[in-house]
This record gives C-alpha cells, sequence and structure tokens, in this order.
C-alpha cells in the first residue's frame, strides 16, 4: 500500500522519483510514461511547487484553517440529513470551483441525491440521473478548449489533498470531470500507510484525524468541509443496497452561496 500511494502521488505530481523499477510498476494502476518521466524541480513548475510544499507550514496549505480568505468562497449545502458548509479554493482548482458555483447557482444539484455512500471512505453525489452514470460540466458543448466531451481536465496541485472532509470531483478516469463530486468522509488514522516524508508535515499530521491518501493525484480537490461533518457521518452511515446507493434516498435541497469568487 505503501509503495502505490507513493508512486500515485509522485506520478501525480511528474516527479522523477516516481520512475520506479518493474516490482513498482506492478503495483500501481497509473503505469503510463507519465510515471516514467524523469523532470527536475527547475523544469517542471509542478515539481517545483511539490518541492516548495515540503518545506511549508500548516499557514500554506488552505485546507488547514477554517478561515475563509480573500480568495476563496464558500457554501451552504443543504441536505434532507442536515446542512454541510464547505470553503472552496478557486486559486488552485478554478475549473472545478466555477463549475460547482455555476452549477449551484443554477440550481443543478437541487434535488440530486447521494447515489453512492460507502462508510469509512466517501459520499457521492452531484449526479441529476442519481445513478452515477450521468451529469456533465458547465462547458459540455459549449467550449471545447475546456471541455471535450469527456468532461474537463484534473487540476493536481501539492497543496490540496484528500484529508477527511476534502471535497473533490469524481472522474471515470484522467480529465472526465462533470457534475459529480465526493465528500472524503473516512475517520481512520492513515499514517501508517504512507511515507512519511513524501508528504508535507502539516498534511501527513491532518491525515491522523482519516482521509483517503490513495486518492491524491488522480482527483481534482476544490473544498474543504468546514462546518458539518457530523452531517457527512450521518449521511455515511445510512443503510445502503449492494451498490453502495442509499436505500432510502438523502437529497441536496439547495447549495447557497455565501461567499461567492469572480473568476478572471
Amino acid at each position: 500500500m505503501k509503495k502505490l500511494i507513493l508512486c500515485s502521488l509522485l506520478s501525480g505530481f511528474i516527479l522523477t522519483a516516481c520512475s520506479r523499477k518493474s516490482e513498482t510498476q506492478q503495483e500501481t494502476s497509473q503505469e503510463t510514461s507519465t510515471s516514467q518521466t524523469t523532470a527536475s524541480s527547475e523544469t517542471n513548475p509542478l515539481a517545483e511547487a511539490y518541492q516548495k510544499a515540503l518545506k511549508s507550514d500548516a499557514s500554506a496549505f488552505p485546507q488547514l484553517s477554517e478561515t475563509v480568505a480573500d480568495n476563496e468562497a464558500q457554501v451552504l449545502m443543504h441536505t434532507s440529513a442536515g446542512d454541510i458548509t464547505i470553503k472552496l479554493f478557486p486559486e488552485y482548482a478554478p475549473l472545478a470551483v466555477e463549475n460547482f458555483l455555476t452549477h449551484a447557482k443554477e440550481g443543478y444539484y437541487d434535488g440530486v441525491i447521494f447515489h453512492r455512500v460507502i462508510q469509512g471512505f466517501m459520499i457521492q453525489g452531484g449526479d441529476p440521473l442519481g445513478k452515477g452514470t450521468g451529469g456533465e460540466s458547465i462547458w459540455a458543448g459549449k467550449d471545447d478548449a475546456i471541455d471535450s466531451g469527456n468532461g474537463f481536465k484534473n487540476e493536481i496541485t501539492p497543496f490540496l489533498y484528500n484529508i477527511r472532509g476534502a471535497l473533490a470531483m469524481a472522474n471515470a478516469g484522467p480529465d472526465t470531470n462533470g457534475s459529480q463530486f465526493f465528500i472524503n468522509q473516512n475517520k481512520q488514522d492513515q499514517t501508517s500507510q504512507i511515507p512519511a516524508d513524501i508528504f508535507p508535515k502539516p498534511i501527513f499530521e491532518a491525515y491522523k484525524n482519516g482521509g483517503n491518501p490513495s486518492l491524491d493525484a488522480s482527483y481534482t480537490v476544490f473544498g474543504q468541509v468546514t462546518d458539518g461533518m457530523e452531517v457527512v457521518d450521518q449521511i455515511a452511515a445510512v443503510e445502503t443496497d449492494e451498490a453502495d446507493k442509499p436505500k432510502t434516498d438523502i437529497t441536496i435541497t439547495s447549495i447557497e452561496i455565501l461567499k461567492d469568487y469572480t473568476f478572471k
């Protein structure tokens, strides 16, 4: 598991360190040319950002603060199980945040259920079909430069992680983001599963409270729950069928914009 997470994380950041021997390559599902790329921090902006993140204190990671900064947005997700307050990070994931905010303003998520719920993992919603097979981005059919028809690109940064309470885009593979999203719910300490020297220290410490580090660098993290994790836990605990769908619908009533963001 440690090697899997290590290679997944580093291949997402396109670092030389993830060019592993065949034994490690067999353990990871991301056996792509990217994982074999050798790019130094001097020539690769993402790798350079990763090296900066490794040396940063907690103030550099917006998920670790409940304060909503000037360059962040905030929403209140009203659900049939209760309210969830989430702050969003447009500076790091502008496409995902603009997509989410626009859908929210237009009522796209109103009445949509959490169609996939796994206790000890995450809760997933955002599909108007309620099956996990639907949903589009705000650019679908409008701007091929952003959404080719399969979705918009992943936005990976070494300053956002799938810690407990993180809001992330669900996808069907790289760069297939549409409207579906999930909230990381797992509350079990993950530090025994991850190498401390690969994660920034503040993030390693945050994983003591739970989350899903195996998802890092494969899914766009674009928000963080700041209030209402008890509601997330309540949703995660509902009885589900063999497809992980709640037997009693848990619905997003509406998403209220508490603090908007103006995109350039």
